[in-house]
């Protein structure tokens, strides 16, 4: 005997802090969805989620457009969860919007019901809601099946050739070296985008953070005595870096970067010491 095979309802939801609700609410919400599906029939799963290891990109869109039907909850206006609501829609397959009381409709999927439950998961309040979600998801999936033209979205303003997305059966040495190259480029892209947040945030980090300059005015000192101390100032304790900025003939600053833990009064001390040229005093001669 055939085993039957329990269908599957697709989650996307937000699964990070947004919009003041941390991690631990998003994981109570999706609790309460996976109760609302396993209840419907269906086996919940987040679209991410897949038994391949593969590109999360690829295998949020196979199963966007693979799963039967999907629940979106788009509370609070997650940029990815529109972004993926979208891509659904747009294949115009069964997709059932959910949202909390504190979330506004969207101008674009507004002509879609949503299903609304209270944001503090009141318990009265969501029993209420998991009725509602549980009979929608049975009734929509029997209705996709039902009717030849069953359209969520697409359907409602004109006739569309909804995109599909092909399959092909490649060999397992294949598949691997797919992935492999497919995880290269992401590895590499990520490195690379990681070397260039360094090195653009060591750059603005001294740019930027008021506590790493350091300005000393040097007086009337020559520019020839600023370049020859120049290097015993390097040698301060916490001194990085050191450029001499020159606002007249004879008025120049030092400009400093400083180290984390640099006693700013004790180096513009010192620098004032290796830099200013003393001031000489008239002795007056007695006749």
């Amino acid at each position: 005997m055939k085993e039957e095979i329990t269908p599957i309802c697709g989650i996307v939801m937000p699964i990070s802090a947004i919009d003041g609700c941390n991690e631990g609410h998003w994981n109570d919400v999706m609790q309460i969805i996976n109760d609302c599906i396993e209840e419907a029939g269906f086996e919940p799963n987040i679209v991410s989620n897949a038994d391949d290891i593969g590109v999360i990109q690829k295998r949020i869109i196979q199963n966007l457009y693979d799963n039967p039907i999907v629940i979106c909850d788009v509370s609070g206006k997650n940029p990815n969860v529109m972004f993926e609501l979208g891509l659904r829609l747009a294949f115009d397959k069964p997709t059932i919007i959910i949202k909390d009381d504190q979330t506004s409709y969207s101008f674009d999927t507004s002509p879609i019901e949503h299903i609304e439950y209270p944001r503090d998961l009141r318990f009265n309040k969501i029993e209420e809601f998991k009725l509602k979600l549980i009979d929608k998801i049975v009734k929509t999936h029997q209705k996709s099946i039902n009717d030849p033209h069953f359209s969520t979205f697409l359907k409602h303003f004109g006739e569309f050739k909804v995109a599909k997305i092909d399959k092909k059966e490649v060999s397992q040495q294949e598949f691997i070296m797919d992935e492999i190259k497919s995880l290269r480029r992401l590895i590499l892209n990520t490195s690379n985008i990681n070397n260039k947040r360094q090195s653009i945030g060591s750059y603005y980090k001294h740019e930027l953070d008021i506590d790493t300059k350091l300005n000393v005015c040097c007086g009337k000192t020559t520019l020839e005595k600023l370049n020859k101390q120049l290097s015993k100032v390097l040698d301060l304790p916490n001194v990085e870096s050191a450029k001499i900025i020159s606002l007249g003939s004879n008025h120049h600053h030092l400009d400093l970067i400083l180290g984390e833990d640099a006693d700013r009064d004790y180096i513009r001390t010192e620098v004032k010491k290796l830099t200013r040229t003393p001031v000489q005093k008239k002795v007056s001669i007695k006749k």
